[in-house]
């Protein structure tokens, strides 16, 4: 039965993704237990010492079952309040980089954020080789942000060294979505050579467009991103409106990751 079943779902993306023209390339859909497959995901650790650069309270594990597991098709990504670390909170950052890297393409990512103050869960991409230079000169690409501050609104923006947060220029768009903690919801882009487009349940809801003649300054995403899966606490950011300690432990849960390309 669960051959079968692979078989039909196998059928159906690909029945569904020959329409535009693309291809699945890349896609987990935990359908395991344990750990995040490693073949597919690493653990970033590496900020935890300089708290990742927005002051963020969390210190993100490796390998830790307790912060990142799969579990009846789901993956939880969980921050806990705890002893023991140079920061009062763990959580765990998962990312693609090396074994899954993307020049354009359509990414999808079915998840249920957490709920509450102090918690910044994101899906999102970040440059590989950093070709242009340090953040925010070779780009970065937020498919979702959510702050627990702020319960009704997902986020969706673009970073590069003329438009970024630091300057207040940065290119975003907030969309209203109460249930965003109760039900799961598809965030998904479309990232071509000249735009990138944000879906909220494949409705269109945000688009940046490459400008005629544009430097890098404007339009770094002509090299290849990786994907991003994290939760974090506090920060300049998420933690605004500090940190409500009812809230813990707080789970980011993924239902699948699906990235395709242009056959």
């Amino acid at each position: 039965m669960r051959f079968l079943f692979v078989i039909i779902t196998a059928f159906i993306l690909t029945s569904c993704t020959d329409k535009d023209g693309y291809e699945l390339v890349w896609s987990d859909e935990f359908d395991y237990k344990g750990l995040p497959d490693s073949t597919k995901w690493s653990y970033d650790t590496e900020g935890n010492a300089w708290a990742w650069g927005n002051s963020e309270l969390q210190h993100y594990t490796a390998h830790r079952h307790e912060n990142a597991h799969v579990d009846n098709g789901i993956l939880s990504i969980t921050a806990h309040a705890e002893d023991g670390y140079n920061q009062p909170y763990t959580s765990a950052r998962l990312i693609t980089k090396e074994k899954g890297d993307w020049l354009y393409g359509k990414v999808e990512v079915r998840a249920k954020i957490p709920a509450g103050t102090g918690l910044w869960p994101a899906i999102w991409m970040l440059p590989t080789d950093w070709e242009y230079g340090s953040w925010p000169l070779s780009g970065e690409i937020d498919i979702m942000e959510h702050v627990g501050y702020s319960p009704d609104s997902v986020f969706f923006t673009i970073h590069t060294e003329a438009y970024n947060h630091t300057k207040g220029t940065e290119k975003s768009k907030a969309v209203c979505l109460p249930d965003a903690k109760a039900h799961f919801h598809i965030y998904g882009i479309e990232w071509t050579a000249n735009k990138c487009t944000f879906f909220l349940d494949h409705e269109k809801v945000f688009q940046y467009k490459k400008q005629t003649n544009a430097s890098s300054s404007e339009w770094p995403f002509d090299r290849r991103f990786h994907l991003i899966l994290n939760l974090a606490v506090g920060g300049t950011w998420g933690g605004k409106h500090g940190v409500d300690e009812s809230v813990f432990p707080g789970t980011m849960e993924i239902d699948y990751v699906r990235v395709y390309q242009k056959k």
